[in-house]
């Protein structure tokens, strides 16, 4: 059974100050996110699902979906404040909250489209083909009911913006398996050091560590334990104006409740994506040596 890609694309880049997913960053207008599904298709995945806001829903249409559609099996879904909550629930939802509600939250909203194992990315993050190829050989030969996972990890260092704070899951592996993963959502560089700012203070990293840049493959069987975690997190945090879920965290929650296990498979790929404004040029500059270097083709898609 031939894969499925699910991507995350209904963030609202506050940081970045647009609609980062859209973006074009390519010689032909094409964005960021055109390079993860063309490195996608070409490691044998079937179908692309894409995640995303209402309200931007004609933007990526225009600047992405439409092209993408006519070379791949492509289609989005739409990630809603009040989807999978009861009416009970919506009532407790504070009416100032515009945050979105998380990574796998948005997971959950595309569960009826997954038929496949699938693999899961953000749109605003490379992650080279390498880790797609592998993701892809590895997902292609689950079975729907599989409790195998995997999880593609990134050297800390790697993973880093020269331009301010990353948020990224710490991982602890071991036989090949991951343990847990522990999210920092502030880890910067300060005064040459990797510093991860938590609510008891300042904590140094080595730079070495493996972190999470949310590429994991899911057998179907994990909307079960996603749907577990995703209870307890509406019980702890309805009225919360800004509290998240997160995707890794969900991840980690299936091996220590041993509910399945994660595969870890590494990648040495220098990450570069599209968190801050600054950002950008070095994507256009990236992906400009990757064509040059005949990595990609000048023009991504034939059609």
């Amino acid at each position: 059974m031939k894969p499925t890609l699910l991507v995350l694309a209904a963030g609202m880049g506050s940081r970045y100050g647009g609609v980062k997913q859209i973006d074009s960053v390519g010689l032909h207008g094409e964005c960021l996110l055109d390079f993860s599904t063309f490195d996608a298709k070409r490691s044998g995945f079937e179908k692309v699902v894409y995640i995303i806001r209402k309200d931007i829903e004609k933007d990526f249409r225009e600047r992405l979906f439409d092209r993408v559609a006519a070379n791949f099996d492509a289609e989005y879904v739409f990630q809603t404040q009040d989807a999978l909550f009861t009416e009970e629930q919506k009532k407790l939802i504070p009416a100032e909250r515009t945050k979105p509600w998380g990574t796998i939250h948005a997971v959950l909203c595309a569960e009826k489209n997954i038929k496949a194992p699938f693999a899961v990315i953000n749109a605003d993050d490379y992650y080279g083909r390498e880790a797609f190829a592998t993701m892809g050989e590895y997902l292609g030969s689950l079975t729907p009911d599989s409790t195998e996972h995997a999880m593609v990890g990134y050297i800390l260092k790697n993973t880093m913006s020269l331009s301010g704070s990353v948020s990224r899951g710490v991982c602890s592996v071991k036989d090949g398996y991951l343990e847990s993963i522990h999210e920092n959502t502030k880890i910067y560089f300060e005064e040459g050091k990797v510093i991860s700012e938590r609510e008891d203070g300042k904590h140094e990293f080595t730079g070495d560590e493996w972190v999470s840049m949310n590429f994991f493959g899911f057998s179907p069987s994990a909307f079960k334990p996603f749907h577990e975690y995703w209870d307890d997190f509406v019980g702890k945090n309805i009225s919360a104006l800004k509290s998240e879920a997160y995707l890794p965290e969900a991840a980690s929650r299936i091996v220590t409740s041993g509910q399945g296990r994660i595969k870890f498979c590494s990648s040495k790929e220098k990450w570069f994506g599209m968190t801050y404004p600054e950002d950008r040029q070095n994507v256009i500059d990236e992906i400009a040596a990757k064509i040059k270097n005949g990595y990609y083709p000048e023009k991504l898609w034939e059609k």
